[in-house]
């Protein structure tokens, strides 16, 4: 009489089907990682916290163009550009170019880590390092200002302002000519 009935024995081992999938599955090796005690390598291209690089002088590559705020489609870089003053008394140079970026920021909070800022760039000033810790507590931490994503000076730069290199013309620069700072 209940096996006229169609899919009955499906109907009474329906449940049992649901833990034979549940034990299968506690006996295979997990595959989770100990983040953040074990870091797992990014790949050579993985887009990252932005970076303002600067040439082997120490001057900075940027020249406050503004391109990669206008490419930004999340409209996430600020960008206000000033010009060199290499007059006595005025506030030196900061770039190879007539300008350089005196504000700039990056809003992480918005960003999409697409990279077209970084291919705006003319000057390759701005590219992406493999860092991808961006987390914190408060928001206003997760607006970079321009101080924290300027790449650190090596060994040979000088701090800037400074002027250019001696004899050295802004195509100079743009074309790797130059070398380190004064020692």
């Amino acid at each position: 009489m209940a096996e006229d009935k169609p899919g009955f024995f499906s109907e009474m081992f329906a449940p049992v089907g649901g833990f034979g999938v549940t034990f299968a599955t506690m006996f295979k090796k997990v595959k989770t990682v100990e983040y953040p005690e074990v870091k797992r390598p990014t790949q050579p291209r993985f887009h990252g916290r932005h970076q303002l690089n600067r040439y082997p002088d120490g001057l900075e590559k940027c020249v406050g163009c503004e391109l990669c705020a206008w490419a930004c489609p999340a409209d996430a870089i600020l960008v206000e550009g000033a010009d060199n003053d290499d007059t006595p008394g005025g506030t030196g140079r900061f770039s190879a170019g007539e300008r350089y970026g005196r504000v700039y920021q990056i809003n992480y909070l918005r960003c999409i880590f697409c990279g077209l800022c970084i291919e705006a760039c003319p000057t390759r000033a701005l590219t992406m390092t493999n860092f991808y810790e961006l987390a914190g507590y408060n928001r206003a931490d997760l607006i970079f200002t321009k101080e924290q994503l300027l790449a650190p000076l090596q060994a040979g730069m000088d701090e800037p302002p400074h002027p250019m290199a001696e004899g050295l013309s802004e195509r100079d620069y743009y074309l790797g000519k130059v070398e380190g700072g004064a020692k």
